[in-house]
């Protein structure tokens, strides 16, 4: 498998990186995320059932919701569950300041992607940077950018192999572009148990108890798996370092020095967590110092 990067690293080096199916993730996804999932790869692995009735498994995903929501994650962990390496493109890879150049790159891409003789899950990040809504082709770059749509258009269905998309931006991409992508994903920010688990995942080997880590969830509401990582990993550091450092170790000195290095996007919710600090109620019941259990269990 890892002869596929040896192979493309000259068509593919500008352009994309290759992740590996042992490298993959387990994602934590919500009910409906994780159903729409199942169904796509049930059908996938009953192509020749589907075939009998003249029908094959759909091929096309875009995926779309708020930032930092783990939508490369799913797309590395769908590829890995179907043995395969996962081709990431993305948008800053691709678009360029030349007229036609941004149209060449994606042909460019999907014909690296067909020479390599293996298959791969193509997967094109920041999506809207490419597909967004065709305009008017009274200038140059007007003219450009829907060249570059219909670039894609044409690709996407001459391609053979499983393509998904991703894209925070879901009402910038282009109707008929939407249209092709056979299956519509909204990767929405975790619920109550989606933001337990996340935060258990990465306190791991701190301990907390069962109820600690629902307050805590209770108090992140609206935060983005990511934002919720580089919260608990900030703590964990601050674990380590600290007493090296010659820190305040205290609890509230410790999550505010935290909460201060670590914030949510501007444009994006605020979590509780945030406007209230060391003060907030799943803080004040917060056992300090955590106890730490084994590494990885």
């Amino acid at each position: 498998m890892r002869q596929l990067e040896r192979h493309h690293r000259n068509a593919l080096s500008d352009m994309a990186e290759i992740l590996y199916p042992e490298d993959a993730a387990e994602p934590i996804l919500s009910r409906p995320v994780r159903g729409a999932l199942t169904e796509w790869l049930t059908e996938i692995w009953a192509a020749k059932e589907l075939e009998e009735v003249n029908l094959k498994p759909r091929s096309r995903a875009l995926f779309y919701g708020p930032p930092g929501t783990g939508k490369t994650t799913l797309a590395h962990h769908l590829a890995a569950r179907l043995g395969l390496p996962l081709v990431v493109a993305r948008a800053d890879q691709l678009v360029a300041s030349y007229l036609g150049e941004t149209a060449a790159n994606i042909a460019r891409l999907f014909e690296a992607v067909r020479a390599g003789g293996q298959p791969v899950v193509l997967f094109l990040d920041e999506f809207d940077s490419l597909g967004s809504k065709r305009g008017s082709t009274a200038s140059a770059a007007g003219a450009d950018r829907n060249h570059s749509i219909n670039t894609i258009l044409q690709r996407l269905e001459a391609h053979d192999g499983t393509v998904i998309a991703a894209t925070n931006l879901a009402d910038d991409i282009d109707q008929a572009i939407w249209r092709r992508f056979e299956i519509q994903i909204e990767i929405a920010l975790p619920g109550p148990g989606e933001r337990k688990r996340i935060l258990e995942r990465y306190l791991a080997p701190f301990i907390f108890e069962a109820e600690t880590l629902s307050s805590l969830a209770e108090a992140l509401h609206g935060a983005s798996p990511a934002l919720i990582r580089q919260w608990c990993e900030g703590i964990k550091r601050n674990l380590i370092i600290g007493p090296k450092a010659g820190w305040n170790m205290e609890r509230d000195a410790v999550i505010e020095r935290q909460l201060a290095s670590v914030a949510p996007h501007p444009d994006l919710q605020r979590p509780r967590l945030w406007e209230r600090g060391a003060r907030d109620p799943a803080i004040r019941n917060l056992a300090w110092p955590p106890q730490r259990g084994k590494a990885g269990g």
